[in-house]
């Protein structure tokens, strides 16, 4: 499988790029517009196509990771949702013993045991199911950022890359686990980073605590970087870049928690601040870099940035699908809510959500998505990796 994985990296037709926030359980709202984009590619290829039989890399963050990497096993959106909305509420079940202190324990100590986690990933993918495993289908990306280095660390499973000797034996639940780990959230991970036989630790954090909550410019550049062995061609009709959010809203802090005497207490707002930044950014910057169908205003000064394209030309095609948390735009997508729902919507561990969150996301897919986004010059010229038939954690086809 990996001779045919790497044949599949290096075909030199046109290559499609999934890319998946993080954003805890408001992953489950990506699982709506996946749905979605699903039924179009079945539309295309099969009826039994999935999206790893369309896409050539598949890369997420934190909860977007998980996804990923159901995905790129070839699982399709249906057996993913199934598992997902199973794993999410319970992952945020279990507060650690300080957290349920008053009022101070939330802001001294991480809030949820991780131990439901470290569960679920391990009967999502067992101990053999690694990074190299001849069980995936399509190139994977999952995302995180090594504390003790303060560097970000996309763990890539091309047979060609650099590191992936190093990297191929690591089990996946592993990765998924130090993908998750938020500050404020989940304890850190520590994984071994050394050649094989030669062992070195590192400490691991949610890829979110970076520039790459959203991933979606950090794929671009693995693509298309040097470094990272792929050298795909750029362009808009040789590369498309399909980016999937997990919900965005204004940001503000009060004043009061920012001056007022329990300030130093803020900090733990500081990881969906770097998320809300840097997702800005990415989307500027893809923007920048393509003529997209489904650009946005960024900022009242650059706008949504139509007529601005970095060097004159596009260097690929991209989209980008987001639940906008604001009573008005889920209005249009016929979805009625109370700002105290809205207010839980937004909250990352509010796990209770979860199928509200992703009856949301499939409402604003129906809205958003357009087979067009999707040009039949992206149609996969050659057949996908041959799939092997058996997976390494078989998940049972949901209930009618």
């Amino acid at each position: 499988m990996t001779d045919q994985l790497l044949s599949r990296l290096r075909f030199r037709g046109p290559k499609r790029i999934l890319s998946l926030d993080g954003g805890g359980i408001r992953g489950c709202a990506t699982l709506g517009y996946l749905e979605h984009i699903e039924e179009i590619i079945r539309e295309r290829m099969s009826p039994e196509a999935t999206l790893a039989d369309y896409f050539d890399l598949i890369g997420g963050t934190s909860t977007g990771a998980i996804i990923a990497t159901l995905l790129a096993l070839g699982h399709s959106v249906a057996e993913v949702r199934q598992r997902y909305l199973e794993l999410g509420p319970n992952v945020f079940s279990r507060r650690t013993l300080w957290a349920r202190l008053p009022w101070l324990g939330p802001k001294l100590f991480t809030a949820w045991s991780v131990k439901p986690l470290e569960q679920h990933a391990k009967r999502l993918f067992s101990e053999k199911t690694t990074l190299g495993s001849p069980s995936m289908h399509t190139g994977l990306c999952i995302v995180t950022m090594r504390a003790d280095t303060v560097s970000v660390w996309p763990y890539f499973n091309h047979p060609g890359s650099q590191y992936y000797k190093d990297n191929a034996d690591i089990p996946l639940w592993k990765l998924i686990r130090a993908t998750s780990a938020a500050p404020t959230y989940f304890r850190p991970i520590k994984l071994d980073v050394g050649e094989p036989g030669k062992p070195d630790y590192g400490i691991f954090i949610d890829g979110g605590v970076s520039i790459a909550n959203n991933p979606a410019l950090l794929l671009f550049e693995l693509a298309t970087l040097k470094g990272f062995r792929l050298e795909w061609a750029t362009g808009a009709d040789k590369l498309l870049l399909v980016s999937v959010g997990t919900g965005r809203f204004p940001q503000r802090l009060r004043e009061k928690d920012l001056l007022g005497s329990q300030n130093v207490f803020w900090a733990h707002t500081v990881p969906e601040i770097l998320m809300h930044d840097a997702s800005e950014h990415n989307e500027r910057m893809l923007q920048y870099l393509s003529e997209s169908p489904t650009a946005r205003r960024i900022d009242w000064e650059t706008g949504d940035l139509k007529g601005d394209l970095l060097g004159g030309q596009a260097q690929l095609s991209y989209v980008r699908y987001n639940v906008e948390f604001e009573q008005e735009e889920l209005r249009a997508a016929s979805i009625e809510t109370t700002e105290k729902e809205l207010r839980s919507l937004r909250d990352m561990s509010a796990g209770a959500n979860a199928r509200r969150l992703y009856e949301i996301g499939k409402a604003c897919a129906k809205q958003h998505c357009r087979r067009d986004h999707f040009p039949a010059g992206f149609d996969p010229t050659q057949p996908p990796a041959v799939k092997p038939g058996v997976f390494a954690s078989p998940l049972v086809a949901p209930s009618p």
